[in-house]
């Protein structure tokens, strides 16, 4: 039998709604992180209140659930070791020769346009844990990243 003859009707062909994906691993935030997704919070219920198109108040649905497991599973970090790179940490480092500055930030508060990524990156990860002065490995090269300078941002923990 023909699809045509067959088909109620086109919601068999509307593309599945569906949550927002969770990142995987434990959600480490700093304070400036656990304040944005409060104030997120705050955006969506006012938005979905206001809200009266169905379809736009699903996706409101969806992203406030997710906001909603983010703030419930957030692990504030505590301010990182002066001239050590942590969670919160404005960090000045070499990249083959190149000097770059990052901050490392939580998953939803992470924005590489801005100078922030997430503590789950592979340079964050490279960079975690070590000290001024200190050359590491990266990309497969032994002296890939040089850290220059490392210091707790202001603005992570405003």
């Amino acid at each position: 039998m023909s699809v045509a003859f067959r088909r109620e009707s086109d919601d068999e062909h509307m593309e599945p709604a569906f949550e927002w994906p969770i990142p995987v691993g434990p959600n480490l935030v700093t304070p400036r992180g656990l304040r944005l997704l409060g104030e997120e919070a705050a955006r969506l219920a006012d938005a979905i209140a206001g809200a009266t198109e169905e379809e736009a108040r699903k996706k409101l649905l969806r992203r406030q659930r997710y906001v909603h497991t983010r703030q419930s599973t957030a692990e504030v970090q505590p301010a990182p070791a002066a001239d050590v790179v942590g969670i919160g940490s404005k960090v000045i480092f070499a990249l083959n020769g190149n000097e770059r500055t990052l901050t490392i930030v939580g998953h939803d508060e992470a924005d590489p346009a801005q100078g922030t990524i997430a503590f789950s990156a592979p340079i964050a990860r490279a960079l975690m844990g070590a000290e001024v002065g200190e050359t590491l490995e990266y990309q497969g090269r032994e002296d890939a990243l040089t850290i220059i300078a490392a210091a707790t941002d202001p603005e992570t923990w405003a």
